[in-house]
């Protein structure tokens, strides 16, 4: 098993609320987690058709079947049980009862804001970082670590990322996808899930995917949340002040992750990759996906956005704190060049933020004489990491 750098933010939790619920993409390692930390408690899976028959006939008896708690696991299979988890709740005084998990969290948005507000903490686990495989001293390329992805099993097992990635995008649409909407037509939702990997790191145009996939804009709208709630794909939304109202204010479009967006995009070498005109999107998803990783993982309180002018100038990745705005270019190039720093210039001028960083795929290394770091991926990966 992988050390998760999530673990300690969980333990907290479950001594700050009487009920955790661990949400994220299926296979991110859920269940893993929740049995490594809570060894003692009880486990039960609603996948069981068994125990969901018996969670759905009798709520109140499956639950009290669990005096001392238990780990629920993919609880969005019977998402009405937490309206009587909410009875047994505020009845107790222990905290840390019932550790929950569940893959969809758009089955579970409502009922948790709804029924257990201030009773249970939230925690997303996203896939595996960086940061959590580098201890195993995986010595990959850049382009090897955007083929495979991050998925625990994968890494763990050592599995060919083309077909894994094939089974894992066809059981997810079959089960996880078929529980949030009637969608009838899978083929074609399959195809809009392959068309929005054709356009990753590229702002969402709503018009665009309803013509070329033959739906209309509601249901792109609709099927855009299903694929951001279940953790396939991941919105920024753009960053914009009172100080230019003439910015974009369209989300991008980035994967959860990068080894499902290859297998989307047919890219199955690095061969492949490394001549791919999609790789340059690719590097910038994997960095801030990875920043978003290290803000789950820690909890660090952050915010992300883009930030793109009416003239095209653009930065990949805003982090936004309660005092402070970093700006980040994102390049895959391995050849530093001076007008990467173009957008950088630009932003620290007209907003006056503090800090603005480079990230490329060189070894070159230093700080421009107007204090822009500019910085190998690897390092700053190692470098933002709170640990």
């Amino acid at each position: 098993m992988f050390k998760r750098d999530i673990q300690d933010l969980l333990i907290y939790y479950s001594k700050q609320f009487r009920s955790v619920l661990l949400v994220g993409p299926r296979q991110s390692g859920k269940t893993t987690l929740a049995k490594t930390v809570f060894p003692k408690k009880k486990y039960v899976s609603l996948e069981n058709p068994d125990e969901r028959n018996l969670a759905i006939s009798d709520p109140r008896g499956f639950l009290n079947r669990y005096p001392d708690g238990a780990i629920l696991d993919e609880v969005q299979r019977v998402p009405e049980i937490l309206n009587y988890l909410q009875e047994i709740l505020d009845q107790t005084t222990e905290d840390g009862l019932f550790i929950l998990t569940g893959s969809n969290n758009l089955l579970l948005q409502e009922n948790v804001s709804q029924t257990l507000a201030g009773r249970i903490g939230v925690i997303d686990l996203y896939p595996l970082s960086f940061r959590e495989l580098d201890t195993e001293k995986k010595d990959f390329s850049l382009n090897k670590w955007i083929l495979k992805g991050f998925y625990p099993e994968v890494h763990q097992k050592n599995r060919n990322p083309e077909i894994w990635y094939q089974s894992y995008l066809r059981t997810y649409v079959e089960r996880d996808v078929r529980q949030v909407r009637n969608i009838e037509n899978a083929m074609l939702f399959l195809k809009f899930v392959r068309m929005c990997a054709g356009r990753v790191g590229q702002t969402v145009n709503m018009v665009a995917l309803s013509n070329d996939c033959g739906i209309d804009k509601k249901t792109v709208e609709s099927w855009l949340s299903v694929l951001e709630k279940t953790f396939v794909i991941k919105l920024l939304q753009p960053y914009f002040n009172n100080f230019n109202k003439r910015l974009v204010k369209t989300p991008k479009l980035y994967f959860v992750d990068t080894g499902l967006a290859c297998s989307l995009l047919s890219i199955r070498k690095e061969t492949e990759l490394e001549v791919s005109h999609f790789r340059g999107s690719l590097v910038e998803n994997f960095i801030v996906m990875e920043c978003i990783k290290n803000n789950a993982n820690f909890n660090l309180g952050q915010n992300f956005y883009f930030w793109r002018d009416n003239k095209g100038l653009e930065i990949d990745l805003i982090v936004q704190t309660a005092n402070q705005l970093e700006a980040i270019e994102i390049k895959s190039s391995q050849t530093f060049s001076n007008d990467f720093l173009k957008g950088l210039r630009k932003f620290v001028d007209i907003t006056g933020a503090p800090c603005g960083t480079l990230i490329y795929n060189g070894d070159m290394e230093f700080t421009s004489s107007d204090q822009l770091d500019i910085s190998n991926w690897k390092t700053f990966i190692k470098k933002y990491n709170p640990k």
